[in-house]
């Protein structure tokens, strides 16, 4: 088994796009990989057959974004043409449209069920989208400039969203409405991306800096400084330990959350890296850029047992969990208005000219006050009503799923139902006819 910090590895790039490589996306088993261009064409690349590609066109503009959805049979993405397409990922590419955005849709994500996905547009709207009726279910407005990138959190429950006007917002799913907003009067952010536990999200910088926040607390926990062009898209690693960033410069950088610190710096694309994505499983990687190339890497670094790390830190993970962001009511002033608190990383010395000399490194723990920060409200009266709450949404949020499956049930039964009938009536005729004879 390879060490725990063995160097990533460039397993193949792939050639097929003839311009800059905006999107790129795996499935649900790794078997396939989706990529997206300013060419017009989505790219389906089949992994484990490497002879294999399909090439799907549609949009009449760039493509700007990809993803597949939870289970991998569907394929959507975002354009320049004011549309989101859903794709049957299959050799003959078929596809419907989505019409409701009047400008170029930047981004487009699935809800964890796969029932919705949330499309951010040039025209200041977020729209969210019924994949099952495929129709518009809502929109929502604050952002005054441009919306760069959206994503449902893993729960589903919020939808974290950022623009040119400076502004990251929170938005509550079901009162439909801006519950939380992060201002970063330093620049706007290009891409934004909740962990995998959904209590953070991280943002990529168009001033060269990635941020993460606690959504629970709004506190910003780590700011890093790594890169010296603006940041274009963020990944995390499954474990939640570790964050990949794509950037303008020409690289790939990978963070150690845990260490708070660079630990690689991949060259590879010639020009600015503009897309990059985990596997499901983490153990790959994706990267697009300007260069129309795509480049795969075996992950390598990450190899440790999780069930072992989690033992390990069984007392930081099991301790007093802190409440969704959804329960905390009413919400203390923006921390991040006055001195931040928060991990600053430096590029210095961590620059490498060759992905065949990166830096060794060793895990670190978490800052103790870090370990500790959860955001869990005093005293057992408010612990028992956000508890109540909590499972109040729960059951809520059950109700809405099984009403949703119902509705789906009842679409696909409707042929059958029309069967049914007029079986009945055929039946009722041979009846008839035979008392008439009796």
């Amino acid at each position: 088994m390879a060490s725990p910090l063995e160097d990533p590895v460039l397993i193949r790039s792939f050639r097929g796009h003839t311009a800059a490589v905006t999107g790129v996306a795996f499935n649900a088993d790794t078997a396939g990989l989706a990529t997206c261009s300013v060419d017009r064409f989505l790219m389906l690349w089949k992994l484990k057959n490497q002879r294999r590609a399909y090439r799907f066109a549609g949009h009449a503009e760039a493509v700007t974004s990809v993803e597949f959805s939870p289970d991998g049979q569907v394929l959507a993405s975002a354009s320049q043409d004011h549309t989101v397409r859903l794709w049957i990922p299959c050799i003959h590419g078929e596809s419907s449209v989505l019409k409701g955005h009047t400008a170029s849709v930047r981004s487009v994500s699935f809800s964890h069920d796969g029932y919705s996905i949330v499309s951010a547009s040039n025209d200041k709207s977020i729209k969210i989208w019924s994949v099952c009726y495929q129709r518009l279910l809502f929109t929502l407005f604050q952002h005054t400039r441009w919306v760069r990138c959206a994503k449902f959190s893993p729960d589903g429950r919020i939808i974290v969203s950022c623009g040119e006007d400076n502004s990251v917002n929170i938005w509550d799913t079901r009162s439909k409405t801006c519950v939380n907003s992060f201002s970063d009067y330093e620049g706007y952010a290009n891409f934004v991306a909740f962990n995998p536990s959904g209590t953070c999200i991280a943002s990529a910088g168009s001033n060269h800096t990635v941020k993460l926040w606690d959504i629970r607390t709004n506190k910003l926990l780590q700011h890093f400084r790594v890169h010296r062009a603006g940041v274009n898209c963020i990944s995390f690693h499954p474990s939640d330990n570790y964050l990949i960033t794509a950037s303008s410069d020409g690289t790939l950088k990978i963070l150690d959350l845990l260490g708070e610190r660079l630990i690689y710096t991949l060259h590879g694309h010639q020009g600015p890296v503009l897309c990059v994505a985990f596997s499901k499983g983490g153990e790959k990687f994706a990267s697009g850029g300007a260069d129309a190339q795509v480049l795969l890497w075996k992950t390598n670094f990450d190899t440790l047992d999780y069930k072992e790390v989690l033992k390990h830190n069984f007392r930081r993970t099991h301790i007093d969990d802190p409440p969704h962001l959804l329960d905390i009511y009413p919400r203390s002033p923006h921390l991040h208005d006055g001195k931040l608190e928060s991990v600053e990383v430096s590029s210095k010395s961590e620059e490498l000219q060759s992905p065949s000399a990166f830096p060794s490194a060793r895990r670190s723990k978490r800052k103790a006050e870090n370990e500790s920060g959860s955001a869990v409200p005093s005293g057992e009266k408010h612990r028992d009503i956000s508890a109540v709450d909590s499972a109040l949404d729960h059951i809520v949020g059950q109700l809405d799923m099984l009403t949703l499956t119902i509705s789906l049930l009842e679409h696909r039964l409707t042929c059958t139902e029309d069967k049914l009938k007029e079986c009945i009536k055929e039946q009722q005729k041979m009846l008839l006819k035979e008392n008439q004879n009796k």
